[in-house]
């Protein structure tokens, strides 16, 4: 397992964000001291416009550079154009690991989902996931499946791969929550499993597996996650009622899809979220 990860990005807060550095600070320590998981370490290299611009508009790109907040949940900060940058770098860079046949996770923020082809929004400012999808049909990839976990609805990444060809996006989140999108599905090709607050853990995890059976019906030949571990039940922003062990099983299952495999960290704002994610990096690897 590779990770992908840059401890720069931990240089930027705002006082009382959920969204804080010490979501990757703290990842990095407990996998950095675990003896479970051989990981290697890399740093993310670069990406051009180009890849960015497949998802994005240029007057989108241009407004990360402007000093004023997006939005009440999406701050300016000083080279947030740089950090954002680097997330979709580190996305990309994923994607070719994958190819590669190398399992990958992206422990980097900023997070992705929420943002828009024409806006940035709900923590999120350039969409990692996204990208990355729409880079690997634009470079040879027939069927791409990005599966998307969080306990938010990945709205961005739907309006962005919405009808896109070659490319399934399966979305399981809360609903009604923020930011009260996916109740249903749209186009061609954006699956929506809405589950209601507080519903109970086993009915939740059901609800996984009914997208996982319907995405492994598409037969991927790559699969991109949206890895939020929000939908955990003390996390403080939402009521999921996962467990330790719901992530775990998650990445099993992904991993018994056999299909080239990356995984892109989103959500997840509670204090064990180091353990939610070692709990699913060793589900992948099947440890």
């Amino acid at each position: 397992m590779t990770i992908i990860t840059d401890e720069t990005c931990t240089g930027y807060a705002r006082a009382g964000h959920p969204e804080r550095p010490q979501r990757i600070a703290n990842t990095l320590e407990r996998l950095k001291t675990q003896t479970e998981l051989a990981l290697t370490w890399v740093k993310p290299t670069s990406v051009t416009d180009e890849s960015i611009l497949r998802a994005h508009t240029p007057a989108m790109l241009a407004r990360l550079a402007e000093p004023k907040d997006f939005d009440e949940d999406t701050p300016y900060f000083e080279n947030i154009a740089g950090y954002a940058r680097a997330s979709v770098a580190a996305a990309l860079d994923a994607l070719k690991l994958a190819r590669a046949g190398q399992n990958a996770f992206c422990l980097m923020r900023p997070p992705g989902h929420h943002a828009l082809r024409e806006k940035s929004m709900g923590f999120c400012y350039l969409n990692n996931i996204a990208i990355a999808a729409l880079e690997a049909t634009a470079t040879g990839a027939k069927r791409v499946a990005v599966f998307d976990f969080d306990v938010h609805h990945g709205n961005g990444t739907e309006d962005i791969l919405l009808n896109q060809p070659g490319i399934e996006f399966f979305s399981v989140h809360q609903h009604p929550t923020y930011p009260d999108t996916g109740a249903e599905n749209r186009g061609r090709n954006c699956y929506n499993y809405p589950v209601g607050p507080g519903t109970p853990r086993l009915t939740y995890r059901a609800k996984l597996a009914n997208a996982l059976d319907d995405l492994r019906s598409f037969r991927p030949d790559l699969v991109a996650v949206s890895a939020g571990f929000d939908a955990y039940l003390r996390d403080p922003l939402a009521d999921g009622t996962l467990l330790p062990e719901d992530f775990y099983w998650l990445g099993q299952t992904l991993r018994a899809l056999n299909a080239p495999l990356f995984s892109v960290l989103e959500g997840g704002y509670s204090k064990d979220l180091p353990e939610l994610i070692f709990a699913y990096l060793k589900g992948v690897e099947g440890k």
